[in-house]
């Protein structure tokens, strides 16, 4: 696994959730959408994993540090996969629709605990439900959710490449292939 090929995978995802944040802004600020409570945990989880692959990015760590950076960027997108897949189970369930708005989460981090308000964010309400935009007949959720779990296959792919690669190694420190001796 060469340092050249991880920069360029972090990268591209940095590259990736900088676009997908974008978009989340444009459709919040030019477009007029109102983010629900679970796509606000959403845009959180896909800030830290641009955040932590942009900084592998710079860093270009070694080896520890390569490991750190995709647990961290598994642990962000695995967070997102399931926020996201929480909210594409509220829209195709028809009657959460009927359910009581929740209340922005200002106002909910304002009057309760934090403990509270963050169990009571990730439950959702009546506007994480409905559908108010799709491209190519999937909604905005639905593409965070590829876009989660696509970089979550990245992450444990390179997380069991380093594995398999460190369990090849020989633990006595010799080389792992024999040379030739020569008169």
């Amino acid at each position: 696994m060469s340092l050249a090929c991880s920069r360029s995978l972090f990268f591209m995802a940095f590259t990736a959730g900088a676009i997908a944040l974008g978009a989340s802004y444009y459709l919040e600020y030019a477009v007029g959408l109102v983010p629900c409570s679970l796509c606000l945990v959403q845009r959180f989880f896909m800030t830290l994993l641009t955040i932590c692959c942009g900084l592998a990015a710079v860093h270009g760590p070694k080896r520890g540090g390569l490991s750190f950076y995709w647990v961290l960027a598994f642990c962000a997108s695995l967070g997102g996969t399931v926020a996201a897949w929480r909210q594409v189970l509220m829209q195709s369930d028809q009657m959460l629709q009927l359910v009581n708005c929740s209340p922005d989460p200002e106002k909910l981090f304002g009057s309760m605990p934090w403990v509270c308000a963050t169990v009571r964010m990730l439950s959702g309400g009546a506007d994480c439900a409905e559908i108010s935009w799709t491209l190519f007949d999937l909604s905005v959720p639905e593409w965070s959710l590829l876009f989660f779990m696509a970089v979550s296959m990245l992450a444990f792919f390179q997380l069991t490449r380093m594995v398999w690669n460190a369990l090849q190694r020989p633990l006595s420190g010799e080389a792992s292939h024999r040379r030739l001796v020569r008169d």
